[in-house]
């Protein structure tokens, strides 16, 4: 296919949990720019056929990695083989995430929702980082929430091993996406690379649908017509991952398209630091990364 002449020819864009919803749909997006893109799943088949999908909207360049983000083990496996196969990467789009009613522990033993919604983003991105950092203008773009604001971190039960809420779970590690975009765009000042996280709005997915809440089972069928779908709640991720006038903004957060203020206690430095610091003790990472 011939390549596509657009705002983000050239650019190497990865989207991770990407073989449907916002995922898929802002990796349709920015491939249909021209970015050569690449995403992850955890399935197979479903991987493959959306990458199949995405191909057709773009030049036909689409790679495809497959790991359950919420295995520490897969997530550096396939960070190995995104540097290997991908010799430039300019966007990250930190996509994947999940709400689980119930509380589930991981093979590496840790509360799901918490591995995969704030570790996989975290330890992804700081293993992509000198891969980012050749770029001469890279993006972390990091998929949060409005629920932050009903987060907070309960640093003497991280797990919910004491006491579970599958909403109090999710808020957490939406604003645990806060409290590490703001770390990381203040550790990243005066390099290439910028950091910033979105709210993509109530999204017709199939997000949750795992293990609901009862109050979801009962009150989307009402709601869903009122929705965005996928495309529209994709939109402020493209926009953070291609806009021109954004290549210099950082450490900021942004609600259809637009830049956000976040609750009081994202802002908290101290906060971040030590979320930064517990996060690289379970994700084994040095706490200078």
């Amino acid at each position: 296919m011939t390549p596509i002449a657009g705002p983000m020819t050239g650019r190497t864009v990865l989207v991770t949990g990407a073989t449907g919803g916002i995922g898929k749909a802002t990796a349709l997006g920015l491939a249909a720019m021209g970015a050569r893109v690449a995403i992850t799943g955890r399935d197979l088949d479903r991987t493959e056929a959306a990458a199949a999908e995405i191909r057709q909207a773009g030049d036909g360049h689409v790679k495809a990695f497959v790991a359950d983000l919420t295995s520490q083990s897969q997530i550096r496996t396939m960070a190995v083989e995104v540097q290997q196969k991908l010799p430039d990467l300019d966007v990250l789009v930190n996509n994947v995430g999940g709400y689980w009613n119930t509380r589930h522990v991981t093979a590496d033993g840790l509360e799901r929702t918490f591995a995969l919604n704030h570790l996989a983003p975290f330890l992804l991105t700081n293993l992509l980082l000198d891969r980012l950092m050749r770029s001469a203008s890279a993006r972390v773009v990091t998929v949060s929430s409005n629920a932050h604001a009903m987060g907070r971190m309960d640093f003497d039960d991280l797990q919910g091993e004491r006491s579970y809420s599958g909403a109090r779970a999710y808020n957490q590690s939406k604003l645990a996406n806060l409290l590490f975009t703001y770390e990381l765009a203040k550790k990243l000042q005066g390099t290439s690379v910028t950091v910033n996280a979105l709210h993509p709005g109530v999204v017709r997915t199939a997000f949750g649908a795992e293990d609901p809440a009862s109050v979801q089972r009962f009150l989307v069928p009402f709601v869903r017509p009122f929705m965005k779908s996928s495309t529209q709640g994709a939109a402020t991720s493209i926009h953070l991952a291609s806009a021109p006038d954004l290549q210099q903004v950082t450490g900021r957060y942004f609600a259809d398209s637009t830049e956000k203020k976040t609750a009081e206690r994202s802002y908290d430095q101290e906060t971040a630091a030590r979320l930064w610091s517990v996060s690289a003790d379970l994700v084994g990472l040095s706490r200078a990364s």
